[in-house]
């Protein structure tokens, strides 16, 4: 039995998940599916310029896998534009992290939010004793609402801009 997949942490989801060229093609297998991991990696490496082992570490796995992350993404991309394919992302292995989570350079270095303390009950989660609440965040226009229980702040719209939602502390 393999072992299960690690959570990748991503800290931005994309404002638009789809981008299709001008001309529509003629085959029907023209579509690309780019994973939010594999966003995130191609973000954090090639748009900000972070070296791989950073962004293992803000991703919270490890360096080779990271590779075969940004590899398989700048394939697929490379595909959809030579061949005019239409790129949809979505899907993965993900959980969503603020910055404050990933991107923390303290003392402690890097990357070490809501792995700290796994074992203990609702560690990273925010749900321990005087933790703090859960909101659902508009990443637009900051709009803010308190999570509600069962429902992924991901699958919510924010009421005023009708932006996709983020979970946020």
């Amino acid at each position: 039995m393999p072992r299960p997949r690690r959570c990748r942490w991503i800290s931005v989801f994309p404002h638009v998940t789809c981008f299709r060229p001008d001309i529509p093609s003629i085959y029907p297998d023209n579509e690309i599916t780019l994973t939010l991991d594999e966003f995130e990696a191609i973000r954090l490496k090639d748009l900000l310029g972070y070296d791989q082992e950073e962004c293992a570490k803000m991703m919270n796995i490890s360096q080779p896998t990271f590779h075969r992350i940004i590899k398989s993404a700048r394939k697929k991309i490379a595909d959809a534009l030579v061949n005019s394919k239409l790129i949809r992302i979505q899907g993965g292995n993900y959980e969503m992290v603020t910055q404050n989570q990933t991107y923390g350079f303290g003392r402690r270095g890097l990357g070490r939010g809501p792995a700290r303390g796994r074992n203990r009950p609702g560690a990273g989660r925010g749900i321990g004793p005087g933790g703090p609440p859960i909101e659902c965040i508009c990443p637009k226009c900051g709009y803010r609402e308190p999570k509600q229980p069962g429902i992924r702040c991901i699958s919510k719209r924010c009421p005023k801009c009708g932006t996709l939602m983020i979970r946020g502390r």
